[in-house]
């Protein structure tokens, strides 16, 4: 093993024990500093010596090879925390990522179901013997706000249906109680009665929600059943989960929830995140105030 990549797996090692990065965050920036690798092996140099000039002339040939800016700003990340634990470690005297400039992202705004739309879908029933896992399933993601990993992750020991609260560990493998919400509650306690008892048969699986072999259900299962679940029930749009987890968000704001709770709720380490969502209301203002008032044109 040389000694990049001795660096690389202690930084992802640092990166999983003690800042709790999921395992997918650290594969992205495994990606990027093995590229990087490659680029400075070529130019005659390593982690340990190369200059600002190195890391402009990759951030450049990122560009020519049509890399978006997101995935940029994602790689530029990655460097600048490698560059300081490096130089937190003595491996360094210095950090080359200083001045390295993050791309403009634009960020678009979140696809949002109306209010109208989540009472279709959740006043709806499916069509197979599936249809009361998939209305629970759609039922806590509209009341907790919960991402798929999330959801999927669940435990039966992780959902109380007495008190009505789900507890999910988040990003960085951080606990959090999320209120679950009456409609919930009645759908899960049908789908754990019934669907739920017939899926486990005689295997022992705690795991909340199952497919049809009885197995916890997977993303590309949950995605799936999402899809089709808006396509048997005539939506002219295709559903997801996580645009159910931003309509969520949105529509506690609308009705007057605090900022400070939905970040609570949706798990944000950070309130700048959760701040999109302002502007989603913003925006459903300014069409009701130009629908409604006399002298909006």
């Amino acid at each position: 093993m040389t000694s990049g990549e001795q660096s690389i797996n202690q930084y992802l090692t640092y990166l999983r024990v003690e800042r709790g990065l999921s395992e997918n965050t650290r594969q992205a920036y495994e990606r990027d500093l093995c590229q990087l690798k490659s680029f400075l092996n070529l130019r005659g140099t390593d982690f340990m010596v190369c200059e600002a000039n190195d890391l402009f002339l990759f951030h450049l040939k990122l560009k020519d090879m049509g890399r978006s800016p997101r995935t940029i700003a994602r790689c530029i990340a990655s460097l600048r925390g490698f560059f300081a634990f490096l130089l937190n470690e003595g491996q360094r005297s210095d950090n080359p990522s200083t001045y390295l400039v993050t791309p403009t992202l634009n960020q678009p705004l979140p696809k949002v179901l109306s209010e109208g739309t989540m009472d279709k879908l959740l006043q709806a029933r499916g069509a197979s013997d599936f249809g009361q896992r998939d209305l629970a399933m759609l039922e806590v993601l509209y009341s907790t706000g919960l991402r798929v990993s999330e959801l999927i992750s669940l435990r039966l020991e992780d959902i109380s249906l007495d008190v009505g609260y789900v507890r999910c560990l988040g990003k960085g493998s951080k606990e959090r109680i999320v209120p679950l919400g009456e409609p919930a509650i009645r759908a899960v306690e049908i789908y754990i009665n019934g669907l739920r008892k017939k899926l486990c048969g005689k295997e022992k699986n705690d795991r909340l929600f199952l497919n049809g072999h009885g197995r916890p259900l997977t993303r590309q299962g949950m995605v799936f059943i999402m899809k089709k679940w808006g396509k048997n029930h005539n939506l002219e749009r295709t559903i997801s989960p996580h645009m159910v987890r931003h309509s969520f968000a949105t529509h506690l704001l609308d009705h007057g929830a605090d900022l400070r709770s939905v970040q609570e709720m949706l798990g944000h380490a950070d309130i700048a995140t959760t701040q999109i969502y302002t502007h989603l209301t913003r925006k459903h203002l300014v069409d009701v105030f130009k629908k409604a008032h006399p002298r909006a044109d």
